[in-house]
């Protein structure tokens, strides 16, 4: 079992590559089986350790879980970020749409992670679920709305328009070829995508 660095300065090399190790290890246990089968003792099966050293590093399922969830997330923002900022405002949400749908579709896995921890969190609120799900829908909108507001400039064919819906319809249309391409590996998401884009431009411009 990994120790820590004296003086308190943090994780060690050996324990962020265990921690690493371990989330990457969820995400496959969640994508394959569900939140409900990622259980402390079936995680430290798959990653060849002891379940006391997946305590040592998360001390809950729900703690290792959130830091696979955030891995995922994590590494989309990053992508969907870089292809983002490397073009012009007007072209920027074109490129948002074509490399969510195009990460999704590189790398299924995250897909299902997310979608999985949606379900969960819906779950777990059974009694409010539009309480618990309606901020982290704001949430994931309102950067395309941000982008979609900014590509439309002063455009008078923009003028009036609801960016705020606009977001929302887009939003939903990349979760449904998401959706479709995880039911469909031979569905061609590329294509999709740039549906997606036209109906988006001929809207937006």
């Amino acid at each position: 079992m990994a120790g820590r660095r004296p003086g308190g300065k943090g994780p060690s090399r050996i324990e962020r590559e265990r921690r690493a190790q371990l989330t990457r290890t969820t995400i496959d246990l969640v994508t394959e089986h569900g939140y409900a089968a990622a259980s402390l003792a079936r995680i430290a099966q798959a990653a060849g350790v002891t379940k006391g050293t997946v305590v040592y590093h998360f001390a809950t399922k729900d703690a290792v879980l959130e830091a696979a969830y955030q891995q995922v997330l994590n590494e989309l923002v990053a992508d969907v970020g870089q292809a983002v900022d490397a073009v012009t405002a007007e072209q920027a949400p074109a490129a948002y749409v074509r490399r969510m749908v195009g990460h999704f579709a590189e790398h299924p896995k995250h897909a299902r992670m997310i979608v999985e921890s949606r379900l969960h969190q819906v779950s777990k609120d059974e009694d409010t679920p539009a309480g618990a799900t309606g901020p982290a829908r704001a949430e994931r909108r309102q950067p395309l709305a941000a982008l979609l507001t900014e590509a439309r400039g002063d455009r008078s064919r923009a003028e009036g328009r609801d960016m705020r819906t606009l977001a929302v319809l887009v939003g939903g249309m990349i979760d449904a070829v998401v959706a479709e391409g995880l039911d469909d590996p031979t569905y061609d998401m590329q294509a999709a995508a740039e549906t997606i884009v036209q109906m988006l431009e001929a809207e937006l411009f």
